[in-house]
């Protein structure tokens, strides 16, 4: 069995930095706003195995309305959803995301990012893909006012 997810999140940028992008700090002068820690990242990558699994979002899952989400760590949340794919019976095989972003500039970070993706899901890192793109001017995110990202995971029937 095989199954494919895609994920979407944006957030703004307010209040104080670092930003927090696949669980990875990343030093800015502004963070991300958002109910939990606005890991734009991580939250794509988890609609992306809900959706594959056929469960609810995220926003169903850890809804902005309940308290004991707020300035949740996201990689905690990451690992609450990862136990529910497991529960289907499901792993992560691969997965691919994209960061969208004028500032900060990715380039530097995006090995880390690999790193602790890989780290979060117990894959091999080359089984985690992660580009950083700009909106070249365009937008909201090409105006530097947020940052967006896509994934897109493949699950695979759990070893048993």
């Amino acid at each position: 069995m095989t199954r494919v997810g895609i994920g979407y999140d944006v957030h703004g940028f307010g209040g104080e930095g670092p930003v927090i992008l696949g669980g990875v700090e990343i030093p800015h002068e502004q963070g991300l706003v958002g109910h939990s820690d606005g890991d734009v990242l991580l939250h794509a990558i988890m609609d992306a195995m809900l959706g594959a699994a056929a469960l609810k979002d995220i926003g169903h899952q850890f809804p902005d309305t309940d308290v004991r989400f707020a300035g949740a760590d996201s990689a905690r949340l990451f690992a609450e959803v990862r136990a529910m794919v497991e529960a289907e019976g499901l792993r992560v095989g691969n997965l691919d995301c994209v960061v969208i972003t004028e500032r900060p500039r990715m380039a530097k970070y995006v090995d880390r990012i690999r790193g602790r993706l890989a780290e979060l899901l117990e894959l091999d890192v080359g089984a985690v893909g992660v580009k950083a793109k700009t909106n070249e001017g365009f937008g909201y995110i090409g105006e530097g006012e947020a940052i967006a990202a896509w994934a897109a995971v493949v699950l695979v029937a759990a070893e048993t």
